[in-house]
């Protein structure tokens, strides 16, 4: 009979090799199924969970540890995804027949506010975008923000890019998104000029990082790379954005993300279709993407006033 220890390890495995998963996301779920573990061992089980069955975990288990999480006063959303990495791992166990059901279907998930996405006016962006901040690599920076406006990616996707995931003279790149799912996303004049005036610099880098003996054959090609040519990384584009929003005067509180929300943003205050906005963006669902046409309620109220006969 497989144990709670055991039951985890095999789970985290299943998430990294077969669901292949993201390293932060995989990381996420040990690290909600270890505090798990923890309650099992100090509070509530008399084994610790390196020996414990995991047929001995219940609904009351369950229940309690979400409890304890209340008591350490969490918030309602880390409640919720606490409680739905164990029913997913549960899920799983199920699956696997290490249970016959799962003790924490049915149990009801808080309520978590419902946070609007923030995007950034059109002034704004055009402040962030044209802004010249005082940086070693101002044509890397102008692509870079550029293109996260131009096609709405996730920054963890810019950081994946390739040189041969993007075509210039189509203006079209190759994203690989949640789940390695791959989609192709067109982009403008603006980010095309952009790409094309960092790419000498780019290969620069990179030729000066092979004669140091840091490039090798086989190796992929990024298309943004740091001072020393390798892959520039999600954290040094959150660095670079912080710098380039100081230099703009606008707030620092703004994540590289919020260039993704701008871009699904002015796409649906432009009539964009929200089918579009949805493949443009890599969703799995429309009502992920919905969440947009909740942000614009003083346009909403203008069309109304506009178009209504009674208004």
């Amino acid at each position: 009979m497989i144990t709670l220890s055991r039951a985890i390890e095999d789970f985290i495995a299943y998430l990294a090799d077969e669901r292949r998963f993201s390293p932060a996301t995989v990381l996420a779920y040990r690290s909600d199924l270890e505090r798990f573990s923890d309650f099992w061992e100090s509070d509530f089980g008399e084994t610790p969970a390196s020996k414990t069955p995991l047929s001995k975990i219940d609904t009351l288990a369950v229940r309690s540890h979400v409890a304890s999480l209340h008591r350490a006063k969490l918030s309602n959303r880390s409640l919720g995804r606490h409680l739905s990495t164990i029913r997913s791992f549960l899920r799983w166990a199920c699956r696997e027949n290490h249970l016959e059901k799962n003790p924490a279907r049915g149990l009801p998930s808080p309520r978590a506010p419902k946070a609007l996405p923030r995007a950034l006016t059109v002034p704004d962006t055009e402040a962030l975008l044209d802004t010249e901040d005082e940086t070693p690599f101002p044509e890397r920076e102008r692509a870079l923000f550029e293109l996260l406006y131009a096609t709405g990616l996730r920054v963890s996707e810019a950081a994946g890019l390739d040189l041969e995931d993007v075509d210039l003279s189509a203006r079209m790149l190759r994203a690989q998104g949640k789940g390695r799912k791959e989609r192709i996303v067109p982009f403008g004049e603006e980010a095309e000029e952009a790409l094309r005036c960092w790419l000498p610099l780019r290969r620069a880098l990179r030729a000066s990082a092979a004669g140091r003996g840091g490039g090798r054959s086989g190796q992929t090609e990024p298309l943004f790379v740091n001072s020393r040519g390798g892959r520039l990384t999600t954290r040094s584009m959150s660095r670079v954005l912080k710098r380039r929003l100081r230099a703009a005067g606008l707030p620092a509180a703004i994540s590289p993300h919020a260039l993704r929300h701008t871009f699904a943003t002015h796409l649906l205050q432009a009539g964009a279709d929200l089918r579009a906005i949805q493949e443009l963006l890599g969703h799995a669902s429309l009502s992920t993407t919905q969440k947009y046409t909740h942000l614009d309620a003083a346009r909403l109220r203008d069309v109304y006033r506009r178009a209504h006969p009674r208004a």
